[in-house]
């Protein structure tokens, strides 16, 4: 029993008024669910509960991100005012005209022959007084900074650049430039013109399907004997054999022409006032008609008209610029 003391502190409890306890429970739900409507109606009304913008991302301190900005668009101009060159004996129109001799007024660049029709001719209103070209016979793609630096002291509107044929035509497949060497140099060059006349755009070409050029020479007798003087002997070379081994040498050549394009259009690709052609003069099906008959190799005269043509077809066709 509890002692007295205990006793007298002990206060009878009150009777007092009976809450049920489903009663609390219903009132306690009511609350979450006017709550929860609440926050969904801001949201679908477009605010945001804590008065963040809808626009940005929210951080972590309660602030908010301003949107991305869109990338930059590509720049264009399909009419250039001034044209510079850049590349190989391609370009200077090597064995077009005369046996072992540049021929510059074929060339599908920068030539003033009417029967060529070049691109200056078919985009400049000036073609002899704003068209310069740099190329060089024999040239690789390490020699392009060179070109590109003496290009750019003109300022052109666009330069085009015809290189990486001399990088795959070696005496042997490992002679070839290597595509992180082919890479850097391509990049290099770029960089050069960009440093110098960043408004110039950039018209870059394919570099042409080697492989082809034996399969269209290979049964000709004249052809076979130039190209045993010595001409591109890592595609070019025994011509006539199908050896399992002469197949993967000729194999070789091709894959890394193909890695050379895919260079030239990645890096192309990074610069906003590049183009590159996808491919038209590596996927041309060029004939013997359009070789040198010197060589069976450099382009004709017709050889050259038809890269001009293809140039033209290609600077001047609309493409997104996003």
């Amino acid at each position: 029993m509890p002692d007295s003391h205990e006793a007298a502190n002990t206060r009878p409890s009150r009777p007092g008024p009976h809450r049920p306890r489903r009663s609390r429970t219903a009132a306690i739900c009511a609350f979450v669910l006017v709550t929860v409507a609440g926050l969904v109606l801001a949201v679908a009304c477009g605010g945001a509960p804590d008065g963040g913008d809808r626009d940005g991302a929210q951080r972590a301190d309660g602030s908010t991100r301003p949107p991305a900005k869109p990338s930059p668009r590509r720049v264009w101009d399909r009419s250039p005012a001034s044209l510079a060159a850049v590349g190989d004996s391609i370009t200077r129109g090597f064995d077009a005209c005369s046996l072992l001799s540049d021929c510059t007024r074929v060339s599908w660049a920068t030539g003033q022959a009417d029967d060529v029709d070049s691109l200056a001719r078919r985009l400049l209103s000036d073609p002899k007084g704003k068209s310069w070209n740099y190329a060089v016979s024999g040239a690789v793609v390490a020699d392009l900074p060179q070109q590109m630096r003496k290009a750019a002291a003109k300022e052109p509107d666009m330069v085009t650049v015809m290189s990486g044929a001399n990088d795959a035509c070696r005496p042997t497949v490992e002679q070839m430039t290597g595509v992180a060497d082919f890479r850097a140099d391509f990049r290099e060059s770029l960089h050069v013109l960009r440093s110098a006349s960043p408004s110039t755009q950039v018209y870059v070409s394919s570099v042409p399907d080697l492989k082809r050029l034996w399969q269209q020479g290979r049964t000709n007798p004249l052809g076979q004997r130039v190209w045993g003087l010595g001409i591109c002997q890592s595609m070019l070379k025994d011509p006539q054999s199908m050896e399992a081994a002469d197949k993967q040498r000729r194999q070789q050549v091709h894959d890394r022409v193909v890695a050379y394009n895919t260079v030239l259009e990645q890096e192309c690709a990074k610069d906003l006032r590049c183009r590159y052609d996808d491919g038209a003069v590596f996927d041309y099906r060029f004939t013997p008609a359009e070789l040198s008959d010197w060589d069976w190799f450099h382009p004709s005269k017709e050889g050259q008209r038809r890269l001009a043509e293809l140039a033209y077809q290609e600077i001047t066709e609309k493409r997104p610029t996003g």
